[in-house]
């Protein structure tokens, strides 16, 4: 990702916008321990308590590593119960990056808030439709099945 996703500007600028990134040896202790990381890349996003919300390991493009933070984002906004921060994070990778690999999840998670924010069950029906229409073969979707039956 050195060579290929991090020297990409807007990935550069980015980062340095809206993380504090930390760069450390897959073996270095205790930090490899502490967060469970068996290989190289592994990107961890943590919460400004050091608590992890998002991860993955393995190269990621520069067209897939913004929607990747996008949605560490959002999942720290959803992780703390502040639904409509975190729904305003999964639409914009929604939005913008509707053919990223983030995308399904980022529909799945913006139902699931919509839902945990209203007690309604519209937002998981509509999280079923949309994936179901536009990622028929996403794990998300079939997660989703469910809510069909709502």
């Amino acid at each position: 990702m050195e060579a290929v996703t991090f020297p990409k500007e807007e990935v550069a600028n980015f980062l340095m916008k809206n993380f504090v990134p930390l760069r450390l040896a897959h073996d270095a202790q205790p930090h490899a321990t502490d967060f469970n990381v068996k290989w190289t890349p592994t990107i961890v996003i943590l919460d400004s308590k050091g608590k992890e919300h998002h991860r993955i390991v393995g190269f990621m493009r520069d067209d897939e590593f913004i929607p990747f933070l996008i949605l560490g984002m959002g999942k720290i906004h959803y992780d703390n119960g502040e639904y409509d921060v975190a729904i305003d994070y999964f639409n914009q990778v929604i939005q913008d990056y509707p053919g990223s690999s983030s995308a399904p999840e980022a529909i799945f998670l913006s139902g699931v808030s919509g839902f945990k924010k209203s007690n309604q069950t519209e937002p998981l029906k509509e999280t079923y439709k949309l994936l179901s229409e536009n990622y028929p073969d996403s794990d998300w979707t079939k997660r989703a099945f469910p809510y069909s039956l709502l």
